[in-house]
C-alpha cells in the first residue's frame, strides 16, 4: 500500500496567503502585468510618433536652407515655397529680416521713377525745340507747340491711308506712328504710357524714318522728315549724357537691391539653421532606423 507514486507539488504555492479568502486572485497579479506592459509600449509608441514628428519638422527646416543656398550657387531667385509644417515664428523671422531691404528697395524705385518723369519732361522740351520754326526768342521758342511748326502737320495725326488712298501702306510700314499719338502716350496716367526716355526717343524717329520710307527722296514730306530727324538728332545728343548716368544709377540700384534681399534672405536662414541646432538634443546619435517604421528617428 505504500509503493504508490504520489503526485507532486508545487511549492510556490506553500506558504502563499489567499487574496481575499480566494486562490482565483493569484491569476489577476498575470493580467494586471499584462495590461501595464501594454500601457508602457503605448507611452513608448506616442513618444517615437513625437520625436518623427519633431525630426520632419526640422529636416524640412534643413531642406528649406538648403534649398536657398542651392539656388543662390546657381544665381537663380528661390522658389521654394515652403511648407506648412514650418512654425509660424520662423516665417515671421524671414519676414521680418527681409522687410527693411525691401522697403529701401520701394524707395529707391520711387526716386528712380520721378528722375525719369523728369527727363521726359526734358525730353519733351527738346522734342519741341527741335520742330520749331526758327525763332530770335529763345524763351518763346520753348514754349512752342509742336502744331505751330510749319513742317510738323504731315506728322502731327496719324497717316490717313483711306482718305489719301495709300493702298500699300501696312505692306510698307511695319508700325505706323505720328507725334499725337507719342504726346498722348507721354501723358498717360494709367500705367499705359512710356516707361522711360529712350521709348519715347525710337517712337520719334520711327516717325520721321516711316515717312522717309514711303516718300520718294524728292518728295516733301521725305525733304521734311530727313530735316526734322536732324534737329531731333542734335538736340537729342544734349540730353543723352543724362540719360546714360540716370541708367547706370539705375542698373546699380537694382544690383545693390538684389545684394540686399539676398544678404538678408542669407542671414534669416542662418538664425533658422541656428536654431535647427538647437533644437536637436546634445549627443543625439546618428538617425538609426526603427524595424517595421519607414521614418528615421534620433537615439538620445
Amino acid at each position: 500500500m505504500y509503493n504508490k507514486k504520489m503526485e507532486p507539488v508545487d511549492v510556490s504555492v506553500i506558504g502563499t496567503a489567499p487574496v481575499n479568502g480566494n486562490l482565483l486572485e493569484i491569476g489577476n497579479v498575470g493580467t494586471r502585468k499584462v495590461e501595464d506592459d501594454a500601457a508602457e509600449v503605448e507611452g513608448f509608441r506616442h513618444s517615437v510618433d513625437e520625436m518623427i514628428t519633431k525630426v520632419d519638422e526640422l529636416e524640412q527646416k534643413v531642406n528649406e536652407v538648403e534649398q536657398f543656398y542651392l539656388t543662390t550657387s546657381k544665381k537663380q531667385p528661390n522658389s521654394s515655397k515652403g511648407s506648412s509644417v514650418v512654425k509660424d515664428k520662423d516665417k515671421e523671422k524671414q519676414i521680418a529680416g527681409i522687410k527693411k531691404p525691401q522697403q529701401d528697395a520701394s524707395w529707391r524705385e520711387a526716386a528712380g521713377v520721378k528722375r525719369m518723369q523728369e527727363l521726359m519732361r526734358q525730353f519733351s522740351t527738346i522734342l519741341r525745340q527741335a520742330i520749331a520754326k526758327p525763332c530770335i526768342c529763345p524763351n518763346h521758342c520753348l514754349n512752342l507747340k509742336i502744331t505751330q511748326h510749319k513742317w510738323a502737320w504731315p506728322f502731327m495725326q496719324p497717316v490717313d491711308v483711306k482718305g489719301l488712298g495709300l493702298d500699300d501702306y501696312y505692306e510698307v510700314i511695319d508700325k505706323p506712328m505720328d507725334l499725337s499719338t507719342i504726346k498722348n502716350q507721354m501723358e498717360a496716367k494709367d500705367g499705359a504710357g512710356y516707361k522711360n526716355v529712350r521709348e519715347i526717343c525710337a517712337d520719334v524717329r520711327l516717325v520721321f524714318k516711316n515717312a522717309m520710307t514711303y516718300n520718294d527722296e524728292r518728295s516733301d514730306v521725305h525733304v521734311m522728315a530727313k530735316t526734322l530727324l536732324a534737329k531731333f538728332e542734335e538736340k537729342w545728343l544734349q540730353l543723352l549724357p543724362k540719360v546714360v548716368e540716370e541708367e547706370t544709377r539705375r542698373k546699380e540700384e537694382e544690383a545693390e537691391t538684389q545684394l540686399d534681399l539676398q544678404r538678408a534672405q542669407e542671414a534669416a536662414n542662418a538664425r533658422m539653421a541656428r536654431d535647427i541646432s538647437n533644437e536637436i538634443p546634445f549627443g543625439c546619435s546618428q538617425p538609426e532606423s526603427v524595424p517595421g517604421n519607414k521614418n528615421d528617428i534620433w537615439f538620445c
